[in-house]
C-alpha cells in the first residue's frame, strides 16, 4: 500500500526531473571550470546523453540510482508496493542503457556511464575521467 496519496504521489513524480538533475549540474560546473566545452542533452546523439563532446564522440550519463538499478538484484527486493510496474520497469531502464552503449560504441563513441554517488562523492575524479577521454578522442 502506498503511503501517499495519489495526489502527493503525483506531485512527487513530476519533480523528478529528466535534465539539468543536480548530479548533471555539479559534473557540468566542474567539466566547465576545466575549461572542457561541451552540448546537453543532445537529442541527434543516440540515447541522448546528458553531455556529450560531439567532434570528440565521446558521451556522458549521470544515472540515478534509483531509475537506473544500481545494485538491482538486492535492491528490487525493496519494492513493497506496485512491483508489477516498478520492477519492469527499472529492469527495462537498465536493458535500455546497455543497448545504448553497445550502439554509441558500435558507432565509434566512447560512453562514460556514472552513478549520481560516485559525482557527489568524487567530482573531481569524474570530471578527469571525462577530460582524459576527450584528450584521448582528440588525438584520433
Amino acid at each position: 500500500m502506498d503511503k501517499h496519496t495519489p495526489e502527493q504521489r503525483r506531485r512527487n513524480m513530476q519533480a523528478v526531473k529528466s535534465k539539468d538533475s543536480e548530479i548533471e549540474l555539479l559534473l557540468r560546473r566542474c567539466l566547465w571550470e576545466k575549461g572542457l566545452r561541451y552540448r546537453k542533452n543532445v537529442k541527434s546523439v543516440y540515447g541522448h546523453p546528458d553531455i556529450a563532446f560531439i567532434g570528440k564522440k565521446v558521451a556522458v550519463f549521470c544515472d540515478s540510482e534509483f531509475w537506473h538499478g544500481f545494485d538491482w538484484e538486492n535492491r528490487k527486493k525493496d519494492f513493497k508496493s506496485h512491483q508489477e510496474f516498478w520492477i519492469p520497469k527499472i529492469e527495462r531502464n537498465i536493458q535500455r542503457d546497455i543497448e545504448v552503449n553497445e550502439k554509441l560504441k558500435s558507432e565509434g563513441w566512447t560512453v562514460i556511464r556514472f552513478w549520481g554517488k560516485e559525482i557527489t562523492k568524487n567530482i573531481e575524479q569524474c570530471a578527469d575521467i571525462v577530460e582524459r577521454a576527450v584528450k584521448e578522442n582528440e588525438q584520433v
